[in-house]
């Protein structure tokens, strides 16, 4: 991903340069040329995600103009760092830290994740709380659209996954993740992210950033590090932000980065916020 960009553009080329300089590696290559069994390791994956997505925000020739930014789950750094409240060459650094420590918060196979198509939240939750039977199940991605993510003990998760279909949800899906991401189960990882944080640099947004774990609107770089650790742990409540997006006034969004899944949420969530999915540019 994005092996066209930065052959094609100078300042998304430079942008993978620092990337492997920060993390002492080929993290384009990896981008570029796989092996794609290693790019999808949540370590690679997380900040090969950020340098993509900060590649083509910086291959406009002039940078765009916006008034506010978000992002679902990894991506509310990417939108962090548009909004020069972190550096890029920190969030590189902390995303792959951020990664190595999800995947070691729970041991292989533990945990397990699944989608659940046509169930309201409401009855989701109520699932959750049937199924954990003292183990941990919840929501991890509010995502809209009839679309809620779970995450847990893998019992948990499939336990719920039966009492879903028996409700009346449209589709259970076990979805092939390495870890139970935005559950409780992911503590050891957001006290590990809240060690690293603790001495970097974090300024107030240019612009106001829609945060996962509440789905307001923020500019104050003071809050910045305490939502980032919570987020590891409590669920993206990504439909809601995109509500808090339209409250806001933005009738237009560039998706940038490798996709466009969050381009059909959007349309499904808001359809007045016309979406482009800019992976090229």
């Amino acid at each position: 991903m994005g092996a066209a960009l930065a052959a094609d553009n100078a300042a998304a080329r430079r942008v993978y340069e620092e990337a492997d300089h920060v993390l002492g590696e080929k993290l384009s290559r990896l981008c570029w040329d796989g092996p794609e069994a290693e790019l999808m390791l949540t370590a690679n994956a997380q900040p090969a995600i950020l340098t993509t997505s900060i590649a083509v925000l910086r291959a406009f020739a002039e940078a765009p103009a916006f008034g506010a930014v978000a992002g679902h789950s990894l991506g509310e750094w990417s939108a962090l760092v548009a909004a020069g409240a972190i550096r890029f060459a920190d969030a590189v650094r902390l995303t792959r830290l951020r990664g190595r420590a999800m995947q070691d918060a729970v041991p292989a196979g533990v945990g397990a994740m699944a989608a659940l198509l046509g169930l309201a939240a409401a009855d989701v939750d109520a699932v959750c709380a049937e199924a954990a039977q003292g183990e941990v199940v919840a929501p991890a991605n509010l995502n809209g659209a009839g679309q809620i993510v779970i995450a847990g003990h893998k019992g948990a998760v499939d336990r719920a996954m039966a009492l879903a279909k028996a409700r009346g949800a449209k589709r259970a899906v076990a979805l092939a993740v390495s870890a139970p991401f935005h559950c409780a189960l992911m503590a050891p990882a957001a006290e590990r992210l809240a060690e690293a944080l603790a001495g970097v640099e974090v300024a107030s947004p240019s612009v106001p950033v829609v945060h996962n774990v509440d789905a307001a609107a923020n500019r104050d770089g003071a809050r910045i590090k305490d939502l980032l650790v919570r987020q590891v742990t409590s669920p993206v409540r990504w439909e809601a932000c995109v509500h808090t997006l339209a409250a806001l006034g933005v009738t237009e969004a560039l998706e940038l980065g490798a996709g466009n899944v969050l381009a059909g949420l959007v349309k499904r969530i808001a359809p007045t916020i016309a979406t482009t999915s800019m992976e090229k540019v």
